[in-house]
């Protein structure tokens, strides 16, 4: 089985994404974490495009051991000697020489014939050769270009000595069939193209580079380029990680394979991420938030009965943490009972049915439910062993010009009748609580009440505590809600409960004083 070499430009094609601005020691620090990935190739920069590029490929020359170290370079001599300048101290130095080849690039950029082209397209390798044990020479926009000619350009440079033959895709115009078919023709036209390594190069601009990369690897090519987190010009290039995946996880197909360290991935995509600033969607694959995150309930019973049956490849292939069982409005009853379970709760199925239904109310407002809000469920829910009254709903009416008003809505355990009662207040919060002692025929003493939030964001959960006193009883309530109000309501409803349980539970033990013995 052949291997294919991963050629990294991240920090060169990487870097020209509009608004990415790398110093020489984020780029040495990129440089080191690639090495550990694995990568065969490195391209540090541009080193002849400015001072600050020339240090910082120099930099990274001198910084990483292993992988081979390349500047970019057009096919002029001030670039090619800058390029030696700036890498002469590196342990593996190479250079990547570029020239466009399109008609279109020839007409209206160049200016040049095709025998000009191929006069300094020669020139250039040769040049290079006389310093550099690795020159790599790419046909700029060659997805474009005219087969045969390319093949008259890679018979040249291979004559001159080029080790590598890049044919870039370099403003993704390909599809893949076609991508592919340009290098089994230069396989077929190209005499000497068994004394080069094939490279494919590939832009996303129509969503295609990861599938042209893995399409020109079908065709024979045995090295690919691209950057981590796909960045790059315009819409970026073929992201890395998803390349050596694909290959990995559908190696039975390919019949190719990787030695990069694939458990450097997510490392490694993280880095780039905080350096350059380019968040990773939620959905991108493989290094993707949600890469590995299960929410929909039919999803989720799958998994917990075998991960193969929603996940191709594991998380900790990718250096990932475990799969997901995101908890949200689409989550069944089994993810939930599990994640409880993780959780370390043990409840019984009609403790889980009660609080499925209060999970699923806060989906409603909450898109992605956080351990924090399952244990502010769970405490809230069960912090006595039954409930008198039952929170059902709230209604307010503010002004700040008029008096609150809240009216309650709640079912007595007792009669199983509902009750609603109004009341006033100096404010919303003492409006509910005047309401609930309403429903209750009593009043309570408020001591303490206290707001937190449970997690983050505009939807997060609002923690309540109140504490109530009823002559010798102290109690404590709590209730939870993106609502505070709502959470102020239901602690109170909680710790009303509370007092109702305790006074229930004296009268019980003075009965059973108070009655003889074997009456």
């Amino acid at each position: 089985m052949r291997t294919v070499q991963f050629f990294d430009t991240t920090l060169r094609d990487g870097e020209q994404s509009p608004g990415v601005n790398l110093s020489t020691g984020e780029k040495v620090e990129i440089a080191l974490q690639l090495e550990k990935l694995g990568v065969h190739v490195i391209e540090a920069g541009f080193a002849a495009s400015s001072p600050g590029d020339f240090q910082s490929v120099q930099a990274v020359g001198r910084a990483v051991k292993k992988p081979v170290v390349v500047t970019l370079a057009r096919a002029v001599e001030k670039d090619i000697e800058a390029a030696w300048e700036a890498l002469k101290d590196a342990e593996h130095p190479g250079i990547h020489i570029f020239l466009a080849t399109s008609p279109i690039h020839r007409k209206y950029k160049l200016n040049m014939t095709k025998e000009q082209v191929l006069e300094r397209a020669e020139y250039a390798v040769r040049l290079a050769k006389k310093n550099f044990p690795h020159v790599e020479f790419s046909t700029e926009d060659g997805g474009r270009t005219e087969k045969e000619f390319l093949a008259q350009v890679a018979e040249r440079v291979i004559e001159a000595g080029a080790d590598v033959l890049n044919i870039p895709d370099t403003v993704g115009y390909m599809t893949p069939e076609e991508y592919a078919g340009i290098f089994r023709y230069l396989k077929q036209h190209v005499p000497n193209i068994d004394r080069v390594r094939l490279s494919a190069h590939c832009h996303d601009d129509l969503g295609m580079a990861v599938a042209n990369s893995l399409a020109a690897i079908e065709a024979g090519v045995e090295q690919v380029e691209g950057t981590i987190n796909g960045i790059g010009e315009r819409a970026g290039n073929a992201a890395l990680e998803e390349i050596a995946m694909a290959l990995k996880t559908r190696e039975s197909y390919y019949q190719v394979q990787t030695d990069l360290e694939l458990k450097e991935i997510a490392k490694t995509s993280r880095m780039v991420s905080k350096l350059t600033g380019m968040l990773v969607p939620g959905n991108k694959a493989v290094v993707g938030a949600n890469a590995f995150a299960h929410e929909a309930g039919i999803h989720q019973d799958g998994m917990l009965k075998n991960r193969s049956t929603y996940e191709i490849m594991s998380p900790e292939t990718v250096g990932q943490t475990a799969s997901q069982l995101v908890m949200g409005k689409h989550s069944g009853r089994h993810a939930f009972r599990d994640k409880l379970t993780q959780m370390g709760y043990q409840l019984n199925d009609e403790q889980i049915n009660q609080l499925f239904i209060r999970f699923k109310e806060l989906t409603d407002r909450k898109k992605r439910i956080e351990d924090e809000d399952l244990i502010s469920l769970v405490e809230e829910k069960w912090g006595e062993s039954q409930e008198v009254l039952t929170f059902e709903a709230v209604h307010l009416s503010y002004s700040s010009q008029l008096l609150p008003t809240a009216s309650i809505r709640i079912r007595d355990a007792r009669d199983g009748q509902v009750k609603e009662e109004a009341a006033c207040g100096n404010g919303s919060v003492d409006a509910i609580f005047k309401a609930v002692d309403r429903v209750v025929g009593e009043s309570m003493e408020l001591v303490d009440y206290k707001i937190h939030s449970v997690t983050h964001g505009t939807d997060a959960l609002g923690e309540v505590y109140v504490r109530l006193r009823q002559g010798d009883v102290t109690v404590q309530g709590r209730g939870v809600s993106t609502d505070v109000l709502e959470a102020s309501a239901r602690a109170y409803v909680n710790a009303v409960n509370r007092v109702l349980l305790r006074r229930d539970s004296r009268q019980e033990q003075l009965k059973k004083e108070l009655t003889p013995a074997g009456s």
